[in-house]
């Protein structure tokens, strides 16, 4: 949809040569890098390699925090009741909504063939469908495990006051498994 870059001449091969060149290098001596392209025959700016560099600096960037925010929440919460599944999906729906706020400022573009535009726009709503499928399905699983909970509750609830409990003691195992906080 964008205009093409001199790096999408690169064959898959080098593509992929090159991202490991520049992560290796830690996204530095650019120069270096278009020096190796050109030994490989191809015709292409410092500042092209640069572009594409920062972009894909970006794309690992986003990676690498998405990873560790996923770690974090991991390590932090329990996921019983799909904490991290819903939070994931939360994040994909912002993802999708910016693709499609970028693809609906495509309108001015004069260079941009209309079923190429179709085709992404396409693409997210496909994305969009599924991750309003997957959240339905994360709401269906809290409300079973939230039910499945209360049951084991009641059922402890009426085992404890028929063993002698106290109504205090009961409401403290109960809350317990609730997981309710003072």
């Amino acid at each position: 949809m964008a205009r093409e870059s001199a790096v999408d001449q690169l064959t898959s091969e080098h593509l992929e040569l090159l991202k490991v060149r520049l992560e290796d290098s830690g996204f530095q001596d650019y120069q270096q890098l278009t020096d190796w392209l050109t030994e490989l025959g191809y015709q292409i700016s410092k500042s092209s390699v640069h572009r594409f560099g920062k972009k894909h600096e970006q794309k690992m960037q986003a990676v690498s925090l998405s990873t560790q925010a996923a770690i974090y929440m991991a390590e932090r919460n329990p996921d019983d009741a799909g904490a991290l599944s819903s939070t994931v999906v939360t994040m994909m729906q912002s993802e999708f909504f910016n693709a499609l706020v970028q693809l609906q400022s495509l309108d001015d573009d004069k260079d941009i063939n209309p079923m190429d535009r179709l085709a992404a726009l396409s693409k997210v709503s496909k994305g969009i469908a599924e991750l309003s499928k997957a959240s339905v399905n994360q709401k269906k699983h809290q409300i079973e495990v939230r039910d499945k909970a209360n049951a084991a509750a009641d059922k402890v609830e009426q085992l404890a006051s028929k063993g002698g409990l106290s109504g205090k003691a009961v409401q403290e195992i109960r809350k317990a498994i609730l997981g309710i906080a003072d």
